[in-house]
């Protein structure tokens, strides 16, 4: 007989048990979110709240589902429960509660929401979607708002000036400025993220984040500055901080639009394609390209650098049906209608940036859409897509580059101004023999010759501009140093020939920019400019006034204004 075997224990199957809780629920409702489907994303934010009632933001989450379904009494029964129960200090969500009443039309709630929150709000967040709300009230209602005082608009004034610096490239003038109101100012949070951005830009790396963790410190889900966080250390290739950091940022549902734009602009930067094409295509269906169509062009490069080529074309067409002025997408359809399917080449297309420009304005320009964008702006595009054009040129100058700029200096329907400044391009180029030009009202002249009305050009006169302009360069556009370049030449042809000596050329190159940095309103000093070309103040002042008044310092200011497109 054979041995009795004795039966093996049988073995368990591992289980992994499954953790459901918050964070369990709120990422199937962001996976929901993601593929629109609101039913789904509702459930699971409920869920979440379940397990974490105490928590504001899943509240907030819920109610902001409710909105975009259009379910805004609903929405705003949670939000009032938020202030109420919750988080008294959250003043966003009157802000919120009073969008959801313009939405119902009952624009006296509406109203009263939209008040509460300016008079109480500190960091002015919401503070310029607020006088687009404010507007359509007062059109509604017929009268004024009803509102004592706007808690967060005692420095706003100088805050708006400094985000206009920020948006012009003057970095470190909107940094000082954003400094002395900080100073007064610490709990005014979008100061402090601007004032972050402007360090970062400058190069004071370690003092913008120092900035953002003061933003964070004082509120740590602010979604500018965790976004604003997330650039500056991919600068600083922490890459398993940014990899934490961006996961973070992957689960975040922003309410209003704004904060959605911003941080579906943040994930297309650090390169999170996919997640920058799922926030751009939500802001789509929530209809926010009738306010701004430029979100078209932005949804469309998340379609082109994830692939979706058909879509990407099929955005940039709608793009320049909204805006029919609009260049750039314009350019882009016609480059994908008329290149090859990258999807038969063997490597992926190369990305494109989230910028609203073209691909030419890139501080390389070495995308494979930049050239053909150079030539195709310089023929097709308008004043301000043409001057952009003539700015880049050194990128692109070699021999058929500069043969489009010369056939554009002969087509006699283009404008003067570009002409001089085409001219200008060729010139600091190293362009070879005479510059021919087609001139409104005087035909066919040489632009070569910087002074062609003088009878002589002295050496001198040409340091004192050579100094200027290499001194302005990278911290002046190619405008604004045509300009000076302009104002000295007229000096010299006007006063001529008893054009003053010119004994220290710094010191006529000190006045030259002075005086250019004031035509475009720029904010300097004689201080300051004396230091930078290591001359004294009075030396700087005595010049400028000798320059300002032959050629008249308003007079140039006012000729700027003129300028089409400028």
């Amino acid at each position: 007989m054979g041995r009795n075997k004795s039966a093996k224990p049988r073995q368990r199957p591992k289980v992994i048990p499954l953790q459901m809780d918050a964070n369990f629920f709120y990422e199937r409702a962001v996976r929901s979110l993601d593929r629109f489907h609101y039913e789904k994303a509702l459930k699971y934010f409920r869920r979440a709240v379940e397990f974490e009632p105490d928590n504001p933001v899943n509240h907030c989450n819920m109610a902001g589902i409710l909105s975009e379904m259009g379910q805004y009494g609903e929405s705003n029964k949670i939000l009032q429960h938020i202030v109420d129960r919750l988080e008294p200090r959250m003043t966003e969500c009157y802000f919120y509660m009073a969008n959801n009443y313009a939405n119902m039309e009952d624009y006296e709630s509406a109203e009263r929401m939209l008040a509460h929150y300016l008079e109480h709000d500190r960091s002015g967040q919401f503070l310029e979607e607020a006088h687009e709300l404010i507007e359509l009230l007062s059109y509604e209602l017929e009268r004024p708002l009803k509102l004592r005082t706007i808690k967060s608009r005692e420095e706003w004034f100088e805050h708006d000036k400094a985000r206009a610096l920020l948006e012009q490239g003057h970095f470190a003038e909107a940094a000082r400025l954003l400094e002395k109101l900080v100073r007064k100012r610490p709990d005014l949070l979008a100061a402090r993220n601007n004032l972050a951005l402007a360090y970062y830009y400058v190069g004071e790396y370690e003092r913008s984040v120092r900035e953002v963790f003061e933003v964070l410190r004082a509120d740590p889900g602010n979604l500018h500055a965790l976004c604003n966080l997330a650039v500056f250390i991919r600068h600083f290739g922490k890459k398993r901080d940014l990899d934490r950091l961006i996961e973070r940022l992957k689960r975040i549902f922003p309410f209003h639009q704004e904060h959605l734009f911003k941080l579906a602009t943040t994930l297309g930067i650090l390169q999170e394609h996919e997640a920058a094409y799922r926030h751009f295509k939500r802001l789509v269906k929530s209809g926010a390209e009738w306010f701004d169509p430029s979100l078209y062009h932005y949804t469309a490069v998340a379609a082109y650098n994830t692939g979706r080529r058909e879509e990407a074309l099929r955005l940039w067409k709608k793009a320049a049906r909204h805006d029919a002025e609009a260049d750039l997408p314009r350019f882009f359809a016609s480059a994908l209608s008329a290149g090859p399917d990258p999807s038969e080449a063997k490597q992926p297309p190369v990305p494109l940036s989230y910028h609203y420009h073209f691909p030419f304005m890139e501080e390389a320009g070495g995308h494979p859409l930049a050239r053909p964008s150079f030539f195709w702006a310089l023929k097709n595009g308008d004043f301000d897509s043409k001057l952009q054009a003539l700015q880049a040129y050194g990128k692109f100058a070699d021999g058929e580059a500069e043969e489009a700029v010369r056939q554009f200096l002969l087509a006699p329907e283009e404008d003067d101004y570009l002409k001089r400044m085409a001219a200008f391009a060729l010139r600091a180029a190293g362009a070879k023999g005479p510059i021919h030009a087609v001139m409104g009202g005087r035909g066919k002249v040489d632009l070569s010759r910087v002074a062609p009305n003088l009878p002589r050009w002295e050496e001198k006169w040409q340091r004192v501009m050579e100094i200027a302009l290499r001194a302005m360069d990278k911290r002046y556009d190619m405008v604004q140093q045509l300009d000076l370049q302009t104002l000295w030449v007229e000096f010299l042809t006007r006063s001529y020939p008893e054009v003053p000596s010119v004994g220290k050329v710094e010191g006529w190159a000190a006045a030259l920019e002075y005086l250019t940095a004031k035509m475009h309103r720029r904010d300097i000093s004689y201080r300051e400019v004396s230091a930078r070309y290591g001359v004294s103040e009075q030396t700087v002042m005595k010049n400028a006034r000798a320059i300002d008044n032959i050629c008249g310092l308003r007079e140039k200011m006012a000729a700027i204004m003129r300028i089409p497109g400028g």
